[in-house]
Formats: structure tokens, C-alpha cells, sequence
């Protein structure tokens, strides 16, 4: 495995920060290296959010923002309109959006291999509530095969049950796998 890397575009207060150290503990847990960092100006809920993730097989001694990733994730459709999620990502990019929209409608992404997956339905079913972040996790570990669902269940423990959420990491280990199945 070569550097692989990441960029999650979600909104202040929807968890993109959450999301990628679940996905690089995830990644730990497979044995692998892997980093995780968020980026933003002032925060607010509902501003734009960016967060990043470095997953390879031996130790990353890079030290900046991912500029290039092979993957983006994107928790909130409507930011396509304000946000380049597109900037960096190569020919080979692989662009997961949370949608109820069809690729062929998301006509800023044409060009691109997208994934509309309608996540929000996925976590308003399994959890009650639009919680998209972590189940988002699911259609990343189905695509790309970087990040077994094991691990996945494993982070979501470790993080949720750490903080006292032992209800919430069964319904969002749920919920991923959900959309591990919707992403096939």
C-alpha cells in the first residue's frame, strides 16, 4: 500500500473531526500507520469544516495538510455549492457524498467517480437522528478495503465507550455497517 489520503468536508457540529480519528484508530487497528487532524478558522456550528486523515503501511513523516487526497467524503451535499471538495482530488479520486441525489445529478462532480449514498436515511433509520459522520466511515471502508469494518467497530468502541457513550458507538457501528452494505 502506498500514502493514502483523506479529506472529509462536513459542517461545524456534524462531526467530521470525530470522524477521522475514528478512521485512523480504525486504521491502527488493522495495523497499519495512520494520522488524523482537523482544519478550520473560527468555530461554528454550520461553517464549513475540513478534516483529514493519512493511512500507508509504514510510518507517515509527512507533516501538512492533504492537498492531494484519494478519497473525499462528503457529509454535507449542499457544501458542494460553496466548497471546491473536488480541489487536488487526481483523475483516480474516488468522491463519496452523503445525498439522495443520483452521481449523474451532482453536475459539479462530473468527471469524477462519485458515490451518492443517502447516509442521513441510513442514521435517521438506525439511530434516530441525521448522524452522518460515523456512518459515513462504512461507505469508505466498503469502497476502499483500506479499513476492515472489524476495526471500524473497534474504533467506534474505543472512542464512543471512552466517553461515556456505550449506546451510542452500538447504534453508530450499526449504522456504518448499514451503509457498508448500501456502498457495495
Amino acid at each position: 500500500m502506498t500514502l493514502l489520503e483523506i479529506r472529509i468536508h462536513g459542517r461545524g457540529g456534524q462531526g467530521a473531526v470525530t470522524s477521522t480519528q475514528v478512521l485512523a484508530i480504525a486504521a491502527f487497528k488493522d495495523g497499519k500507520y495512520s494520522q488524523a487532524f482537523p482544519n478550520f478558522g473560527v468555530e461554528r456550528t454550520g461553517a464549513p469544516v475540513e478534516s483529514y486523515v493519512r493511512i500507508d503501511d509504514k510510518q507517515i513523516n509527512l507533516r501538512q495538510h492533504v492537498y492531494d487526497p484519494d478519497y473525499v467524503i462528503v457529509l454535507d451535499s449542499s457544501l458542494i455549492d460553496t466548497v471546491d471538495v473536488t480541489k487536488g482530488l487526481g483523475k483516480n479520486g474516488v468522491i463519496i457524498v452523503n445525498t439522495d441525489k443520483s452521481p449523474k445529478e451532482l453536475k459539479k462532480l462530473s468527471g469524477f467517480k462519485v458515490h451518492a449514498i443517502n447516509i442521513t436515511k441510513i442514521a435517521l433509520e438506525v439511530i434516530g437522528k441525521p448522524f452522518v459522520n460515523i456512518a459515513s466511515l462504512g461507505a469508505f471502508s466498503s469502497l476502499s478495503k483500506q479499513v476492515s469494518l472489524k476495526a471500524l467497530d473497534k474504533a467506534i468502541d474505543e472512542l464512543f465507550i471512552a466517553r461515556g457513550k456505550a449506546t451510542a458507538a452500538e447504534l453508530n457501528k450499526k449504522a456504518a455497517k448499514a451503509v457498508y452494505e448500501a456502498a457495495k
